[in-house]
């Protein structure tokens, strides 16, 4: 009887220690894949459980079905021999703990589609920035999206390529490459990067933290460098720039603009044309010359764009009377 019921002990603590590694080993592939999808979390545990069912039941049809046996050897290796009906209730607790080892820690929420491409401006989303800290946006479901971010750096005569010469007003000492985190239309979060002088760098932060709080959407944001300090190009594009050593768009003697001194900036061209007359510019402005059909990127009084420049000291070409020019901000006014 002692024999016996040594047996039977033995057979309650293999059942007990199958069952733990069971759970031990489904909680390894929670870690192991914590980022995929529920559904295939939920699949590996399912596949693990039957493989386990498998096993327990083809160890069980060599038992005998009314008694628990000692241990004996297959091969080189231990087997315990137990009851039908105790591998049966065993292979039953295994699948039970491992539904709930698979099921208990799922993630209830993902980082909004929003991955990093560095300085290339908006040509990629911000899925996967560093950073870690994020803010909630309330949207038509609970997502979590990456806080914005900016960061400030010297520039060289190279680097400024055809928006630079000698003889501008500035050198590319008194120059900082801004980069800055805005939405696109595309509804995602994109860097991009902007040449302002030394001096507005905080004002110009702060500008484009409202813009990216408020969700308000730009198009591009590239240095005009890109285009080779062709204006009407970038504005074609439909850029957001800041620094460009060029002429005033305007009447009278030529005189420098207030981008060559990197204190203005030309927020989307298209949805903010300058209008002089039957002149637009650029030409694709057209369709936005209505500024009581307001729509989306536009800059009108009283809306987030305008605000937002107006809460650090800028002012607003939109109120220019003539030719007014609605994409132009600037910190003197001109």
């Amino acid at each position: 009887m002692a024999g016996a019921g040594a047996t039977v002990a033995g057979g309650v603590v293999v059942d007990v220690v199958v069952v733990v590694v069971v759970v031990v080993v489904n909680v390894v592939v929670e870690v192991l894949v914590a980022g995929s999808a529920v559904c295939r979390r939920h699949a590996l545990s399912l596949f693990f459980s039957a493989a386990v069912v498998q096993l327990l039941a083809t160890r069980a049809t060599t038992d005998t079905p009314t008694r628990a046996l000692p241990y004996r050897a297959v091969g080189s290796a231990p087997m315990l021999g137990l009851g039908r009906r105790r591998w049966r209730a065993l292979a039953l607790l295994a699948v039970v703990a491992t539904a709930g080892a698979a099921c208990g820690s799922a993630p209830v929420a993902s980082r909004h589609g929003v991955g990093s491409d560095g300085l290339a401006g908006n040509t990629a989303s911000r899925a996967s920035t560093p950073s870690t800290a994020t803010s909630s946006i309330p949207t038509s479901s609970t997502t979590t999206v990456p806080a914005f971010s900016s960061s400030a750096s010297d520039v060289t005569a190279a680097q400024l390529g055809a928006t630079w010469h000698a003889g501008c007003p500035v050198d590319p000492v008194q120059l900082r490459a801004l980069q800055l985190d805005y939405w696109g239309f595309d509804g995602q979060a994109h860097v991009g990067t902007m040449v302002v002088n030394a001096s507005v760098v905080t004002a110009v932060t702060q500008v484009f933290e409202a813009l990216y709080a408020a969700r308000f959407p730009i198009q591009e944001m590239v240095p005009q460098s890109a285009y080779g300090g062709d204006d009407n190009a970038a504005a074609a594009a439909d850029d957001t720039s800041g620094f460009n050593c060029r002429n005033a768009v305007a009447v009278g003697p030529p005189h420098w603009s207030i981008h060559a001194y990197g204190e203005a900036i030309d927020v989307n061209d298209v949805q903010n044309p300058y209008v002089d007359g039957a002149t637009v510019i650029p030409p694709a402005g057209a369709a936005y010359e209505d500024r009581s059909d307001v729509r989306p990127g536009m800059a009108v009084p009283g809306g987030e764009l305008v605000e937002a420049f107006a809460a650090v000291g800028w002012q607003w070409g939109g109120r220019w009377a003539g030719s007014p020019d609605y994409q132009h901000f600037s910190a003197t006014g001109g």
